[in-house]
């Protein structure tokens, strides 16, 4: 498996699922959520009224439509409350759900946005740690993605999922 960090618009990536840090609703929101379903269009919002919601730690797949992805992996990320209201487990189970998903469709590349990151708060830093060390927890696993990207929103982000996967072992 390989694992990149890039600083780019996850909507223009060619792979075969890109993620979205979405709202419970699925019905569109800002930051990530926002720009996925302006560039997805309007049939990713009928899907998404169909499915009737994901709650937070969970998955639910989408084609991508007017993407150049194939499909949409959306997750809630927790709204960070200072640690302690089970934000990291919640953190972990939206990547963890992802990469199972992943695997049960044998998706050969998947990007990630910095999920929880935005608007709802969590630190920088603590997310990294967690999405790098669960996805690495999938090296081994049959069928796992061979490419995986960590694709950022600016400069801070990416120098902090650099150094992360730097020290995690596996740049």
């Amino acid at each position: 498996m390989r694992l990149e960090v890039i600083d780019r618009d996850i909507t223009g990536l060619h792979v075969d699922a890109i993620v979205n840090a979405a709202n419970e609703s699925l019905l569109g929101g800002s930051g990530v959520d926002g720009a996925i379903h302006a560039a997805a269009g309007p049939e990713m919002l009928a899907a998404c009224r169909v499915i009737g919601g994901c709650p937070t730690g969970q998955v639910r797949l989408t084609l991508g439509y007017d993407l150049p992805a194939r499909h949409v992996l959306h997750t809630v990320g927790p709204i960070w409350q200072g640690g302690d209201a089970g934000e990291p487990e919640l953190l972990r189970l939206c990547y963890q759900r992802c990469m199972e998903l992943a695997v049960s469709r044998r998706f050969k590349s998947v990007a990630f946005p910095a999920i929880a990151t935005g608007v709802y708060g969590y630190p920088i830093r603590k997310a990294a740690q967690i999405a790098v060390g669960t996805v690495l927890g999938f090296r081994k696993v049959k069928h796992a993605p061979p490419r995986v990207i960590f694709c950022c929103f600016g400069r801070e982000a990416t120098d902090v999922y650099s150094l992360t996967l730097a020290e995690m072992g596996s740049a």
